[in-house]
């Protein structure tokens, strides 16, 4: 689903054409119209420069100096590895390389300078090309949230309970008879990845640029599917350094918007949109605000255990994973990693 979110977000995008298509041994040698046949799950239709095109292997002989990587774990690392050696820039939405000591985990707001591990990263690999990640989709809304806080206040503590849509899990994803009257309350391996991509991607470059140093923050996940097409939402309870009113919070989440000169074609104009009502954010009603590219943010109050609490709404398969991994390609070029 990941893979069909990236066909269709760069449709007609201003800086990357698409030119190869590659997959499985099963689709390859198949027109992509064939390949997804009966399985494009996506709001939008098929886009028409894709139909036609031969979906080939996944191996670096492809026409293209950028690959978008959106394949299962259980085979990225070493696919996504061959690339990278044979001086493709790969940008993924893989788990595979995120937590690589000199692999960015990148969300552009939120830690740009991450991008130094590259030149180390092609040191130490003797690679022509590069990896860079990005973070798991409910770790980017929620870290969205927490670095203008984090920036004004500092930050000590964070629990999350998160409430994750079917369309996270792939498809077929979600058996009909687990999840409807019912919530999930397990992901495998979905709570550890909240937990350990938050305090690298709030980390700060060594001296030498050569490694991150994790923040140093207690952050305690507990991660639920429930029956929801589209959109993660987050319970978020924190415990600041700093006093801050509740003005103090929506202020900083307001003024938040560290790309605004950059001008990238995917960068949302509010990164974090409040929502002031008391039944907001909402699935349904928010999930495609700034074009599915945005955390929204609502119901901003005071916590009694630890200093504040709100929730956090993300469109999961567009910022959460292929737009994500988008804009990381934009910031790329804009830097100068990429042609």
């Amino acid at each position: 689903m990941v893979g069909q979110r990236f066909v269709q977000l760069l449709e007609g995008h201003p800086w990357f054409e698409v030119s190869e298509l590659a997959a499985s041994p099963e689709s390859a040698g198949k027109a992509y119209e064939e390949a997804v046949a009966g399985r494009w799950k996506t709001s939008a239709d098929l886009p028409e420069y894709a139909r036609k095109m031969k979906v080939k292997e996944c191996r670096p002989n492809l026409d293209c100096r950028l690959v978008f990587s959106a394949l299962d774990a259980s085979v990225a690392g070493p696919i996504e590895e061959e690339f990278a050696k044979a001086g493709y820039a790969v940008s993924s939405n893989s788990r595979n390389h995120r937590m690589d000591s000199d692999v960015p985990l990148l969300i552009p707001e939120v830690n740009a300078e991450h991008l130094e591990l590259v030149k180390k990263q092609q040191q130490q690999r003797k690679w022509k090309g590069f990896i860079v990640t990005n973070p798991n989709c409910s770790t980017i809304h929620m870290v969205l949230a927490l670095k203008p806080l984090m920036d004004r206040f500092g930050l000590e503590k964070v629990i999350v309970t998160t409430m994750q849509a079917l369309s996270g899990a792939g498809y077929p994803g979600v058996a009909s008879m687990d999840i409807i009257d019912n919530v999930y309350p397990y992901i495998g391996m979905e709570e550890e990845k909240v937990q350990t991509e938050t305090l690298k991607l709030l980390g700060k470059p060594s001296g030498n640029s050569s490694r991150i140093e994790n923040a140093k923050i207690a952050v305690s996940a507990q991660c639920n599917r429930v029956n929801v097409s589209d959109g993660h939402t987050e319970c978020v309870s924190v415990k600041l350094s700093k006093s801050a009113t509740e003005k103090d919070i929506i202020r900083a989440f307001e003024n938040f918007n560290p790309l605004q000169q950059l001008k990238l074609p995917s960068s949302p104009q509010h990164p974090i949109v409040v929502r002031t009502e008391m039944d907001r954010p909402q699935p349904k009603l928010d999930r495609n605000l700034e074009r599915g590219m945005a955390s929204v943010v609502g119901r901003i109050r005071k916590c009694n255990v630890l200093d504040y609490k709100f929730v956090v709404l993300g469109h999961n398969t567009i910022r959460g994973a292929a737009g994500a991994a988008i804009l990381n390609a934009e910031l790329m070029r804009v830097k100068g990693l990429i042609g």
